[in-house]
Parts: structure tokens; sequence; C-alpha cells
């Protein structure tokens, strides 16, 4: 074969590592380490091989979690440039986690791959489905200039290079990886024995990539696939090609293949913003939807790890966190794999996640426990201190679980306060033999009783009396009961009455003032008259109105909504019920659907009717199909009745109503999407994500056998026409093709993991193994809330918004013995600027780092004051760069549209 006038093919041999997916975490470990065992061996006997290990330092780590003694094989390998590591620390889904995990994903990988040697300084991102805005700035802003990518990239894409753009305008030089993907060099060497068929697949390999050419460099043959090591003798084998055919072949890792590129973008095509294109590869959307816990899992560890734990040990407790903090984040990036939370995995796999997530946000409460302790010690016992997350002052709801119905600020302000269901009082109520009444007092533990503290006690009338509390405000001795009753008992024998009364507990809804990321405290006051709040929530048979926005329930259980400047929502949270015959990758309709949409009864209830908090609990009862019948690509004949609850909730000050729905999911093969119509017409949505909001119109690019549906990710919030919907988890949603409504998938529930033969795709898309848990059959549980807005999206307070409800005041208790006073408000740092969203908060050695990012298509400025008398610009790892003006505790950045920012402030 003449090979005269090809360009170089560079062989890149590599495992794709999916680090559990069809079977769990250990038994693929399990294969990992036979895998590595074998080619770390060839690679100690022949200098020539070459091997790039997927770009994700999880794989070592669990290879030497169990071959410990191999470390310093791995790291001299590193070393020398034959083993490429990192940079990620997993190859993580991009769109599922929040755009802080994406960077410290980034950042632990790096740093992993620094100890073994130096990392793989490439954007390597083979396999996710899909591809975030703004990863090609989150890459260079950790000095990465290339990037790698396969699925995702759209048609207009035909060379295997290209300039991939974020919002912010930063750029990046890409290679696409086409005519197969990470293994489109996979099968050249599969047959070593054959040198014939191998020099046949040389030949293939490159009059399939020469369209693709872009410039004069070599092509990228990717030799590897799914689990899968390189052909032992592959030095060999290359050379032996290279001599039939003529075509120049070399060795290499993925790190010097882009070591010999260029960084500039110049004269490339452009491609701005996500990768979402099904032109060229599946990006399997329904991984979006499937298995909702997980996502909701997600969301709330995200939240409580980035915006309560990390911040308020930054700002309050210092370094003994910093353990705790590592260990949570390590759990969430874990999680944030392309095959773990993604819920496109067994169900083995899926426990594994859920059970990550978990630890996660127990890791982040018990940094919030440290804070608390730090913390409460300045608040009486019976009072709480009130965190505020936010970087702006807040005058927001919090419940609290306090002694009485009013409450009282520093200096004795009352502060307004909503009681909303009250404790039983009495806790036991019991008849003893007076010989049991010592086995009685062997329950109170110290002054605990009932989980409790013992306030006080009294003996009278063959009765014994506990009084018990939260806290305790004086000392209390157990031995004291037991004499008394010593004293007693021999005179009256018999039958005693025993009983344990709890001081009158509420649970109230409470309206406190709190500085920019600090705390103001409160605690319970005499019964007294507390200033009405400015915008007082009032209920009126079907509806609730705060003066901001006015709801009122239909006849049908659907929402109209109009808020105080005349944008008017009508039919709003809408159920639709329809079939799913696919599986955890893509959704895919019977042919012969049925949509249920019509409940069956409305009940509509009262629960709260203000001041604070206003709430109708309204409840749909549906008859859903029970599964799907597949013989007939339709829904079954036989009903599951459900019923749907929605409250609805309005508090004072809030222009959005909150919505939780609930139900007890009872069928099978289904998707539940709630509806909201637009005030106005639309033609495109704006979704944010990953530290951008993303513009989408009401279709999809196809083009490769899966059909393009135009359901996209969102993560805060998505705003169309006038109607947005906040969000607490990443969702999938869709602008329907009429630009009329959007619709927010609630629930997927399908039982296979990959099907065969599938409406929607041409190709399976993993093995076809059953996901009973896929379901998702049992209690669900969904919160967001509806915002109607006037102009666009970023002039309408929606981020704001969105902060406001993905971020609630979190009370933290005082234990303070005594009548102490109650500490002064105190802020902890502020940041202000029009779009500007706070990221991340946290220590970094003698330094709090601070991440801003500019959300708005304006050039904007942020203001941050605090008691720091430093500040510095750093790169998104940390590293510092140039100092930044500080005066009187104020420090001011410039920020370009959707500019991601890290600064450093020196606190005391």
């Amino acid at each position: 074969m003449d090979g005269r006038g090809r360009r170089e093919i560079v062989i890149v041999p590599h495992t794709h590592w999916d680090r559990e997916w069809y079977l769990p975490f250990q038994r693929f470990r399990l294969r990992l380490a036979g895998l590595l065992d074998d080619v770390l061996d060839r690679m100690e006997r022949d200098p020539r091989h070459r091997f790039t290990l997927d770009g994700q330092l999880a794989a070592v780590d669990d290879y030497l979690e169990v071959r410990p003694e191999r470390r310093e094989t791995v790291a001299a390998l590193v070393r020398e440039g034959r083993l490429a590591v990192g940079p990620w620390r997993i190859l993580l889904d991009e769109f599922l986690c929040s755009g802080e995990n994406i960077i410290r994903n980034l950042e632990l990988g790096l740093r992993r791959a620094g100890e073994l040697g130096g990392a793989m300084r490439v954007g390597y991102l083979p396999d996710m489905f899909g591809h975030a805005a703004q990863m090609p700035q989150i890459l260079a802003g950790a000095g990465i200039r290339h990037a790698c990518v396969w699925r995702g990239v759209p048609a207009s894409v035909d060379r295997d290079v290209f300039a991939w753009t974020s919002p912010d305008g930063t750029s990046i030089r890409t290679r696409y990886l086409p005519e197969g993907g990470y293994g489109n060099a996979a099968g050249v060497f599969e047959d070593p024995g054959e040198p014939a068929l191998t020099a046949k697949r040389v030949q293939a390999l490159a009059d399939a990539m020469e369209p693709w050419r872009a410039d004069g460099g070599p092509v990228l043959g990717m030799y590897g696939a799914d689990h899968t090591a390189p052909a032992a003798g592959l030095p060999d084998l290359l050379e032996e090609a290279a001599r039939a055919t003529g075509v120049p072949l070399r060795l290499a890792t993925l790190a010097e293949f882009f070591a010999g590129e260029p960084e500039t973008v110049e004269g490339l095509p452009e491609v701005r913003g996500e990768l979402r294109s099904h032109a060229r590869a599946n990006i399997l959307p329904g991984v979006l939807s499937a298995r909702v816990h997980l996502k909701r899992a997600m969301g709330a560890a995200e939240r409580v790890v980035e915006r309560y734990a990390e911040p308020l040990a930054a700002l309050w407790t210092g370094p003994a966190a910093d353990r705790f903090l590592d260990m949570a984040w390590h759990r969430l990036i874990d999680a944030s794999c392309h095959d773990s939370v993604t819920g496109c995995g067994c169900d083995e796999t899926a426990q594994q996640v859920a059970a990550r997530l978990a630890e996660a946000e127990q890791l982040g409460r018990a940094v919030i426990d440290m804070a608390g302790l730090a913390l409460g010690g300045w608040v009486p016992h019976d009072g709480y201190l009130i965190f505020n997350p936010s970087p702006f002052p807040r005058r927001a709801l919090v419940t609290l679980d306090v002694e009485g119905t009013a409450l009282e600020g520093p200096g004795g302000v009352p502060v307004p306060a909503q009681p909303l269901s009250a404790h039983p009082t009495l806790l036991a109520d019991d008849v003893y033999d007076a010989s049991g009444l010592p086995a009685v007092l062997k329950r109170v533990h110290g002054v605990e009783l009932y989980g409790q503290e013992i306030t006080d006690w009294d003996i009278g009338d063959r009765e014994l009396t506990f009084h018990v509390a939260r806290r305790a405000g004086r000392p209390f001795d157990v031995d004291d009961v037991r004499h008394a009753l010593d004293a007693i008992l021999p005179d009256e024998p018999g039958p005693w009455r025993v009983r344990v009364v709890a001081a009158p507990r509420t649970v109230v809804a409470a309206l406190v003032e709190v500085p920019p990321l600090g705390h103001a405290s409160v605690r319970p006051a005499a019964p007294g008259s507390a200033p009405p709040p400015p915008d007082p929530v009032r209920r009126a048979g079907r509806s609730l109105d705060n003066g901001l926005l006015r709801v009122d329930v239909e006849a049908d259980g659907t929402l109209t909504l109009t808020s105080a400047g005349g944008v008017r929502i009508t039919g709003a949270a809408r159920l639709a019920d329809g079939g799913d015959l696919g599986d955890t990758y893509n959704y895919a309709p019977p042919a012969a659907d049925l949509l249920v949409t019509d409940p069956l009864t409305v009940t509509v209830r009262a629960v709260h009717d203000g001041p604070l908090l206003g709430e109708i609990a309204v409840l749909r009862t549906y008859d859903w199909p029970a599964a799907g019948d597949f013989a007939h690509d339709a829904r079954s004949r036989s009903r599951e009745r459900v019923t749907v609850t929605t409250a609805v909730s309005l508090r004072a000050g809030e222009p959005f109503a909150r919505l939780r729905i609930t139900f007890d999911n009872r069928a099978a093969d289904h998707r539940l999407r709630l509806h909201v119509p637009l005030p106005r017409h639309a033609t495109t949505s704006y979704a944010e994500g990953q530290y951008a909001v993303t513009e989408r119109g009401t279709s999809a690019e196809g083009g490769c056998g899966e059909h393009p549906l135009p359901t996209f990710p969102a993560s805060g919030f998505v705003a169309a026409g006038g109607a947005a919907v906040l969000l607490t988890h990443p969702t999938e949603y869709e602008l329907t093709a009429d630009g009329a409504e959007l619709a927010v998938t609630l629930l997927r529930s399908v039982g296979l993991l990959s099907r065969n033969r599938h409406r929607y795709r041409d190709e399976p898309a993993g093995p076809q193994i059953p996901a009973p848990e896929a379901q998702c059959r049992g209690d669900q549980a969904v919160d967001l809330a509806l915002l109607p807005y006037d102009g666009e999206w970023h002039e309408s307070g929606i981020l704001r918004a969105a902060e406001e409800f993905r971020h609630d005041l979190l009370p933290l208790p005082g234990w303070a013995r005594g009548t102490a006073a109650l500490p002064r408000p105190e802020a902890g740092l502020s940041v202000t600027g029009d779009g500007v969203v706070l990221g991340a908060l946290r220590r970094r050695d003698e330094w709090t780092e601070v991440r801003l990012i500019s959300q708005t298509p304006e050039p904007t400025r942020a203001h941050l004051t605090g008691p720091f008398t430093e500040a510095r610009h750093c790169d998104l790892l940390g590293a510092p760069t140039t100092p930044l003006k500080v005066a009187d505790g104020r420090a001011t950045l410039p920020l370009r549209p959707w500019q991601i920012a890290t600064v450093h402030l020196k606190l005391p």
C-alpha cells in the first residue's frame, strides 16, 4: 500500500474507564486492577509504550488503593511522560452539577496529578453527554489551552479543530474526535496476527480522517475503548504497519500529541457556548430526568456544602472544618461522574451515588454544627442565631421552634412572627407502683429526659412531675429527686402518677433582617404587638396576596398568578402525565400515547392565612395508566389512582409563589411534567446552569440517529415570555414548539438501563439490563417557584429571586446558659453589582477566597465590602496574579459579561 502524502497518524493508546456503570464501582475496580497490572508491566519492560489513563485521576487512586506497592511505578512513568494522568478527578456530567463542582473537580485532579509527577494539561472531555457553555473559560482559567471533545459538536464543524468560545469571549483551541470519537482507532490493532488486515485498517483510518483535516498537522488516532487495554506488542505492530503502508505512525500520550499543537485559535471556525447538538453523536438527553432523586440529592448537597458550610467555616469558624469539607467535596465530585448522577447505571450504582451524596450533605451539616457551636455560644439558650448565606442584606422568613409565640431581637425590639403549629406539652402520663419509681429515674441522663432538659420537678399527692424544655435555665441533679422520694415512699406505697410536661413550644415563621453573609439573633419574648410586615400576606378563599403577587387557585387546580406590575400567568402548574417506553438515556413516548391532564377531583384546603406566610394545599386525583404496554406500543388499560398535592405558599416580601409538589408514584413507564403557560409568546428560553444563563430555542439540531428532542437542562431557573420557574436542583425543561408554554419534567419512570430497540435512538446506549429502581416508585417531592416578570430576564430581578428561593436563612440554636443579652447583628462580607452572583466563599490558607460570576449580557462591576485590609486577583485554581486596590474595606472589580472572577481577601 502507498501511504505517500499521508500526514502522520499519532496513535494514543488509552482506556475509557467508566468508574461505575452497568456494574457497580467495586466490580469494575477489580477489572481496572487487572488491566493496569498488565499495562504497567508492559511499560516497565518496553520504554516505547505509552498510555493515557482517560483524563481522570480517580482511576489512578482506585488502582493504588488496592495496589499501593505500585505507586512509585506509576509516579515514575508519569514523570517520564509515558503515562498521562489528569487533569480531572472524575469525568463528570457537565449539566448535572454546579459550576463550582466542575472547578473543584479540575482543581483536585490537577493537584493529585501533580503529586504523581504532573498532569496532562488537556481539557479531555471524551464521553460527556454534551458540554456546558463556560467550559472554555473554566479550562483557560486553570491554565489549560486545549480541549478535546466528541459529543455535542454541531454540524457546522466540518474539520477536526475549531475555536470553542465561552459566553465571556474566552476561546480555546478544541480538537473534535470524528469517526468514532475516543475509539476512532479502537479496532486497528485488534488482530495482531494478521498484518495485512492491520495495514488495511491503518489505511482505512487515514482515509476516514483525511476529509476532517484542518491543517498540515498529524491525525489523532484514539486507540482504545470502554474498559480495554492496548495490544501487548503494540510498538512492534505499529512499526510493522508503518512499513507496510507507508503511513507515518507514532505512539504518544494525549499530552504528547497536544504538546505539538499550537494554542492559537486564529483562522479556526468558531462555536460559541454550549455543545448540545445531536448532529454528530448521541448526547442521550434523557439522563437529565432519569432517577430524579439523584438530581434532588445533588442539588441539596451542593447547596449545603457550597453556600452554607464553606462560608460559615471561612468567616466564622476557621480551619477546624477543612478536612470535613475536603471529604464532602470528594463525594460531591465522585457523584458527578457521567455514569453516576446521570442515573444511567445499574440500580447498585445508583444506590452508591445516593449514599455518596447523602454523606456529602451530612459532612456539610457537620460543619454547620461546628459553626453552631462557635456562634451559638453568643446566644441565650432559648434563642437562635440566624445566618444569611447571601452576599446582600435579607429581610426574609425563617422557621423557628420556640417557647411561646412572640419574638424579640437585640434590645427587646419586637420581631414579626406567625405561629404555624404547636408541639404537645404532655410527653408522658403514666401510673407506676411506688416500687417502680427508682427505675423511672434511670431514664434521666444527666439533665436529659425524652430528648429535652429538665428545668424543674415537683412531688405531691402521689404524683411526680418533671418539667422539661429544649434547654434548661438552671442546674438539675436527679439525686435531689431520689432523696425526696426515699423520704416519702415508705409512707406512700401503692400507685403513683408520673408526668413529663414540656414547656409550650410553637413552630413560628419569623421575619428577620440579617446582614450580608452575616448573622442576627432572636429569642422568645413576652406576648406583645410586633410591627406588621410591609407586604403582609392575606388569604381570602382560594386566593393569596402579598401586594407583590396574587395567586388564585382555579376550579381545575391550576394557578393564576398576577404580579403587582400586571403580568399575568393563567393555567400554571397544570400536570401532564404521558407514557415513556424509553430507558435511562432517552425518553420514548408510545406510538399510541395517552396523555392524562385532567384531574378526577380537586380539593382545596387552607393551611396558613398570613400575615407572614400564606399557604393553600391543592389536592388533585388522577388515574394514571399503571405501566407501559410494550406489546402494543401503548400504555396499559389498568390504572393507578394517584393524589398529587401542591402546597402553594406566598411569603411576605417575596414576588414569587413557592410550590411543593408531593405524590406517591405507583405507576411505571411514564413521564410527568408541570406546564406553565407564558404571559407572552416566546421563541427562546433562558436557563441558568453552570455559571452561565444559556439562551435556547424550541428545537434541537439532529442528524446522527438520535431524535433531537428540545428538552434542555436548567439548574437555578428557566425563564421565557414573562414566566420564570425557579429551581432547587438540575432538571429538564422544554419551551413548547408554539412558544406558548414551559414544560418542566418532574419525574421520568423507566425500567431498563438501555433499550436495544428504541423509538428515538438508532443504536443501544449500553447493555439492556433491568433497572427496576429507575421506575422511581414511592414518595416524590419537588420544590420550585413561579415568578411572573416584565421586560428582559436580566432586568427583572430573576437572579435575586432565584438566590433567595434556593438559599433560605439558616437558624443555629443558642446554647449560652443564663440570661445573656442577644448579640448585635454582624455582617460577614457584602457583594453587590448588577448581575453579579456569588459562586463560592471558602478559606484558602490565610486568605478568604471569593468566586464571583457576572451573569449578565452587559459589562458590570462587583463591589466587595467587609473587614478586609488586602485583596488580590487570582486564577481559577487560587494562584495569585495582581493586587486589588482596597480603600476603607471596599474593593471594586470591573467584570465583562459572563466573566468568572476569583479574588482573595485578607480578613481578620
